[in-house]
């Protein structure tokens, strides 16, 4: 069956967009320490700028960042985003609460404050979500180094997932932290928590269907890609054994305009079955969504 038009799609990849350039270099200065290439330092405008083109972030001032994002869910029946619990995210709560579910991403080198922020955010704003990004760190963490530890323990405590990136990271720095394999040992050390990888474990696809399929808790979304780029092990994945692990995820405005995700969708040759998982019903399972 092709891409089904009629499905209310939960996006857990959704942001706003910037209302200027300056604010948009801002948002990424906490990677600044990591760089060392000339490019990074001073010429791209976002980290991962050689990958992506016609990124759709930034719109005129006179705009509303929260009601024209609104405007384009809308548009391609993108029922439920996920948003942060910084003032922007609030608000968009409070504005449409049906729409937006909180989440937290972390910053885990300072363990014991990165815990009692996990605990806090869930206790005030419900946070569906953990979200890190290991290269992303300074100095970097491994997924499997044991600062860790402490936060995968408080998202079983709290029964919440953690979305993390595994895979060659965009930005000119560093990949190790993010090897696919360093996942086997904390699937095998916290069999109850449930993890879902972000940016696409590329090389390593294989490996991560492999991983998911030994481990029930490891799942995978396809944020940052665009869907002519889903990897071929992950859709054979899906339309056999993997129907419930393979989570939608976009990357909207970061990188890809919903335009070029929702026209490439019509070529992504999943079965019937996959299409409402995908789209819908396993986020809901995984994030406990009462919908």
């Amino acid at each position: 069956m092709s891409f089904p038009k009629d499905i209310e799609i939960i996006d857990i990849g959704i942001g706003f967009p910037y209302q200027s350039i300056e604010e948009k270099t801002a948002t990424y200065q906490f990677m600044r320490p990591l760089y060392k290439d000339k490019d990074s330092l001073g010429l791209f405008e976002f980290p991962a700028q050689y990958m992506f083109k016609d990124v759709p972030d930034i719109i005129d001032p006179s705009e509303d960042p929260i009601d024209w994002t609104v405007a384009q869910m809308d548009k391609y029946n993108i029922k439920i985003a996920t948003t942060g619990i910084d003032e922007r995210g609030q608000e968009a709560k409070k504005r449409y609460p049906d729409r937006f579910y909180h989440a937290l991403e972390i910053w885990p080198n300072n363990v014991s404050e990165t815990v009692a922020q996990i605990k806090e955010a869930k206790r005030d704003f419900d946070i569906k979500y953990v979200g890190c990004f290991p290269c992303g760190q300074f100095p970097q963490i491994p997924i499997d180094d044991p600062k860790m530890y402490p936060v995968y323990a408080t998202c079983v405590e709290l029964d919440i997932p953690i979305f993390i990136n595994a895979g060659i990271v965009g930005p000119r720095m560093p990949s190790s932290p993010q090897f696919v394999e360093r996942l086997d040992v904390i699937c095998y050390d916290f069999p109850e928590l449930v993890i879902v990888t972000r940016h696409g474990c590329e090389p390593w696809e294989k490996l991560a269907v492999k991983l998911m399929l030994k481990w029930p808790g490891l799942h995978y979304c396809t944020s940052a890609f665009a869907p002519k780029h889903y990897p071929p092990a992950i859709i054979d994945y899906a339309n056999t054994r993997g129907a419930d692990k393979i989570i939608y995820c976009g990357y909207f405005p970061a990188g890809l305009s919903l335009e070029r995700q929702m026209s490439e969708m019509e070529n992504v040759s999943f079965r019937d079955h996959v299409w409402p998982k995908f789209l819908r019903e396993n986020v809901a399972r995984v994030l406990h969504l009462d919908i």
